[in-house]
């Protein structure tokens, strides 16, 4: 990966499936898994001086981002 290259979503490893309403929905094991992968980050950086709540909550933010633009591609 090159520097100006853009850094790959953690959101974008999570199967997408679209219900019969034509939602599109997340399975629980993803949830899960994306939920144990928050926590593990978390701990990576508790002991990171250069690094805080705001700066994991931005994070978290721009999965949730990414998260829902795959979710609206999905329905358009």
């Amino acid at each position: 990966m090159t520097d100006d290259a853009p850094i790959p979503h953690a959101t974008d490893q999570l199967p997408l499936v679209t219900s019969t309403n034509g939602q599109p929905y997340v399975g629980i094991d993803a949830v899960a898994a994306l939920l144990r992968a928050i926590a593990e980050s978390c701990r990576n950086l508790a002991d990171d001086p250069d690094c805080d709540l705001l700066t994991a909550a931005a994070a978290i933010d721009m999965e949730a981002d990414n998260l829902d633009f795959r979710a609206i591609e999905m329905t358009r």
